[in-house]
Formats: C-alpha cells, sequence, structure tokens
C-alpha cells in the first residue's frame, strides 16, 4: 500500500505524476501490482519520483551484473583523439514488454480524499527495478553494433550509459553518425555533457593527452556514522578500477552498512 502523504507531499508527487504522464513513461492502469512511491529533493530544487520496487525485486531473478568492472581509459595509445557523451535518460527511452509493464504499478492518493486514487504503471525502464541497469546494458550495446562494426578502428567503451569513441584521427562528421544510430534505437545524447576536446572526464578519471587520473582523490578515513561509511565506499569507488581492489577486500566494509 501507499504510505501516508502530507498534503504538500502529495500535491508535488501529481506534479511528477502529470511529467511522466506528459512524458509517455507512465500509463493509467488497472494492474493488481501495487507498489509505494515517494519523492527526494534534487540539487536543482525540483523533487525526484522514485518508486519503491522492492517487493517487487523480491520475487524476480536476478540477471546479475555483465561487467565484471569499469572500462579503463588507461588502455588506450597515446596521441589518440576521444569522443565522449553521456545518453539523456537512458532507462526511459527503453520500453518495457507490455506484460512485464503491469508489474510496475503503483497508485496516487487524491488530495483530501476528494476522489478515487488513480493508479499508473511503468511503460519505460523503471529506475529502481534490480535488473534496470543490466538491461540498459544489453539495450545500448545491441544500440552500438553496427557502429562498431562499420568501425572497427576505433575503440568503443561503453557502461550504461557513458559511451567513450577514440581513434587514431575522428572526422567532425563522427558525432553525427553516432548520434544518428543511437536515434534509430531511441536513444538520445545530452547535448550538454558532449565533450570533444581535453581534459576528457569518463567513468570517474580525468584524461589529458599526457594522463589519466581519478577525479577524486581525496579519501576520507575518519568513519563515525553509517553516512561516513556510505562516504567512503563512494571515494573508494573513484579509485577502486585503478588500485585492482577486490570485493573480498571491500567486505568488511561492506558489513558496516547493515549499520
Amino acid at each position: 500500500d501507499q504510505w501516508p502523504l502530507s498534503q504538500e507531499k502529495l500535491a508535488h508527487v501529481w506534479e511528477l505524476v502529470e511529467e511522466q504522464l506528459h512524458a509517455g513513461h507512465i500509463k493509467p492502469s488497472t494492474s493488481p501490482w501495487n507498489t509505494p512511491i515517494f519523492t527526494i529533493p534534487k540539487k536543482s530544487g525540483k523533487g525526484r519520483l522514485l518508486h519503491d520496487l522492492r517487493a517487487v525485486n523480491a520475487v524476480m531473478q536476478d540477471m546479475g551484473p555483465l561487467q565484471p568492472g569499469l572500462p579503463l581509459p588507461t588502455m588506450i595509445p597515446a596521441g589518440w583523439a576521444l569522443l565522449v557523451i553521456d545518453l539523456k535518460d537512458c532507462f526511459f527511452t527503453i520500453p518495457l514488454h507490455p506484460e512485464d509493464s503491469k508489474k510496475f504499478a503503483f497508485t496516487v492518493p487524491s488530495i483530501n480524499r476528494a476522489e478515487p486514487a488513480k493508479r499508473y504503471q511503468w511503460v519505460v525502464l523503471p529506475q529502481g527495478m534490480k535488473n534496470s541497469p543490466t538491461m540498459c546494458q544489453l539495450f545500448v550495446a545491441w544500440a552500438l553494433a553496427p557502429f562498431r562494426e562499420a568501425h572497427p578502428e576505433l575503440l568503443v567503451y561503453h557502461y550504461r550509459d557513458d559511451i567513450l569513441v577514440a581513434g587514431a584521427q575522428l572526422p567532425a562528421t563522427l558525432i553525427t553518425t553516432l548520434q544518428k544510430q543511437l536515434e534509430l534505437s531511441g536513444l538520445k545524447m545530452a547535448p550538454e555533457k558532449v565533450q570533444k576536446n581535453t581534459p576528457w572526464k569518463y567513468l570517474g578519471m580525468t584524461i589529458t593527452e599526457a594522463a589519466v587520473v581519478p577525479q577524486k582523490l581525496e579519501i576520507r578515513s575518519q568513519v563515525q556514522t553509517l553516512n561516513d561509511v556510505q562516504k567512503l565506499l563512494g571515494d573508494i569507488q573513484w579509485v577502486r578500477p585503478l588500485c585492482g581492489i577486490t570485493n573480498d577486500e571491500l567486505a568488511p566494509l561492506m558489513s558496516l552498512l547493515k549499520g
């Protein structure tokens, strides 16, 4: 069942639901499935709609990760040109199968019970579903496959919605070619995040013509609260690919997340 929401929060939820409905990410539903929603604030001051899918995840088979780690930009030959792009709202451009869509339903009560509650279901890949990252990987890899085959001379790194293209030379028309190929599958570039010149930022690394260094070099080691543990693990993730830190080595810290 939906958790109780204050009138102010409920009004905000309705605003966000209307946005998702207008964007075509959800549709009205009569599904018997129903799990709670809530909102969290974003840095921009605007809220974000989140769907608590723990109950759905509990009965879903885990697909597991497809990539054991991040691609290392240190493998790119020195002096090569780079193009780094982010995909815009990647999950929301990947459609769900109609039979699966009904499992991702939620209910929004009316303000002051003025009318019956309304139920909606996601028609695109929902955030919070445990297999969404893996399905995103599969979908983007499928969308990129023709581009990879057409350009065997290039290195194409892809992790979720982050794509890096490297080559001895990158023609000016390459970005348009890549954009058109991605759009055939409904994927869109985020124009404000296209990087054509040094320094490039990719998966926590800053890449220049002379070096590759982690974007975050400072690690806070004073751990007193659960939030401190979360921040420390986040810091370690930035340098983990370079240091070769294993899951077994992180296990003692992971156990602290249980509180």
